[in-house]
């Protein structure tokens, strides 16, 4: 665990009434002579992103901030910006960006020990502020991760003890049914906890220009806060927000987030791609998450995520190897809802990827792996009207099929799950057909059947 320091600033703060300009003027230190006065420095204020893209549209990179350059900085991010956008990213997800709590401390960005502070390990509030606004010039939004249920057991907020759940004998405790010992449970019975906690949302808007939030274990807090939340930051003048649930109940949908988690769609790729489980059990699946997604919501898609390469595996480790971790993310991507990635997985990384300490990666060992990532997002982005429309499934016990048609036109996808070769027969509807074949644009006409080789994914178009 690395030690943190807090960083102690006394800064008075002058706002004057003007639409451009904010001024603020600094609290001398003792050094400087009593009654002195530094002028004030104006600068000039953050203008709303006016980009964030429709939730039909996004394409989400997380960012473990420890992977990224020798340091885990701001900065080392800020430095990789535009690898990120190449890979056809539009949002990016940061990770906790809070000092983590000490006391009874384990090393996890999940223990907050300031809800308005920055961890002193990944610079200061100008660094981020400066990562913000160099993502908004590539026309990316920025969402933070936040933690609503629990904070650091030095958080100043436990000087409240009101504002925590406490067992029968009056003691704070823990999140009941999980092991989390560095964490203390907060009360939603209380509204003056409530009230200062979206309130340090709408600090990070309006401090930093963040675009949203990935709200972390929605489902540990009562789903009528997150609506209260949610439709106080949303009624704040001039921001278009996004908020990322993680969650997979139909509740988060309906208090306001646009889109939670597809965990079952993720585990029975697994069980396809490296149980052999039959791959028409898929399609199942996906209707059944989104029989719970109400109009103009959402799920997001993933093959991992920060929990996942942490705890259970690499996609390499996951799937089998690199090339079935690369169909199994095709399948995410076109299947419908949002395509998640995860810091590392565009590098095809084999072993598990900390978030508690340093783990920096070599970005350029596996050209091949980015390149078959963007081309996928590529695809998507240029066939966007068909992946939101529901889908015809055709899969067999070895190949995920579907087919998604809009107006005149049809989108086939098809994937082999298994380490041999596959045939794939196309149903009668489709037989004798031309088709362009978006991963090498050539134009092929298949009669009734075609052979794949192991873990090939196929896009065709008519």
């Amino acid at each position: 665990m690395r030690k943190r320091g807090k960083n102690k600033l006394h800064v008075g703060v002058i706002i004057f009434a003007t639409a451009i300009i904010i001024s603020f003027t600094v609290q001398c230190d003792k050094s400087e002579p009593e009654g002195s006065i530094k002028p004030p420095v104006t600068v000039e204020k953050e203008i709303p992103f006016d980009k964030t893209p429709k939730w039909s549209e996004m394409v989400v990179y997380e960012v473990n901030p420890l992977v990224f350059g020798p340091d885990g900085t701001f900065s080392n991010i800020t430095e990789r910006l535009s690898d990120i956008k190449d890979l056809g990213v539009n949002v990016l997800w940061l990770m906790p960006i809070f000092p983590e709590g000490q006391l009874n401390g384990v090393g996890s960005p999940y223990a907050v020990q300031n809800y308005t502070e920055v961890a002193p390990s990944l610079g200061n509030i100008t660094d981020l502020k400066q990562l913000v606004k160099e993502a908004h010039k590539l026309e990316m939004a920025v969402i933070i991760d936040w933690v609503a249920n629990h904070t650091a057991w030095d958080n100043p907020w436990i000087e409240n003890d009101s504002w925590y759940t406490k067992d029968s004998q009056g003691n704070i405790i823990n999140p009941p049914g999980t092991n989390w010992q560095d964490v203390a449970e907060l009360n939603y019975n209380n509204e003056e906890m409530r009230n200062e906690m979206i309130k340090s949302m709408k600090f990070w808007v309006e401090t930093c220009n963040i675009d949203g939030f990935r709200c972390d274990a929605v489902d540990f807090v009562p789903f009528d806060f997150w609506k209260q939340a949610i439709d106080s930051l949303q009624a704040m003048e001039g921001r278009s927000l996004i908020f990322l649930a993680e969650s997979g109940k139909k509740e988060s949908l309906t208090a306001g987030f646009q889109f939670n988690y597809s965990w079952d769609f993720q585990s029975k790729l697994v069980s396809i791609f490296k149980n052999k489980t039959a791959a028409n059990q898929l399609a199942t699946t996906h209707m059944a998450e989104m029989s719970q997604v109400p109009e103009g919501r959402n799920k997001l898609r993933y093959i991992t995520n920060h929990d996942i390469y942490a705890w259970e595996g690499s996609p390499y480790e996951q799937f089998g190897n690199n090339e079935a971790a690369l169909a199994a993310f095709a399948a995410t991507v076109f299947s419908g809802g949002i395509p998640l990635i995860y810091s590392g997985q565009e590098t095809g990384y084999q072993e598990k990827i900390s978030f508690f300490e340093l783990n920096p990666i070599e970005w350029d060992n596996t050209p091949t792996i980015t390149s078959e990532i963007k081309q996928i997002i590529k695809i998507r982005k240029e066939n966007q009207d068909f992946i939101n429309t529901s889908f015809t499934s055709y899969s067999t016990s070895d190949i995920i099929s579907f087919l998604h048609k809009k107006s005149n036109s049809e989108l086939l996808v098809l994937i082999n799950t298994r380490g041999g070769n596959a045939s794939f027969t196309f149903p009668t509807e489709l037989q004798n057909k031309q088709w362009t074949n978006l991963i090498n644009n050539t134009n092929t006409e298949y009669s009734t059947k075609t052979e794949m080789m192991p873990y090939q994914y196929i896009i065709l178009k008519r």
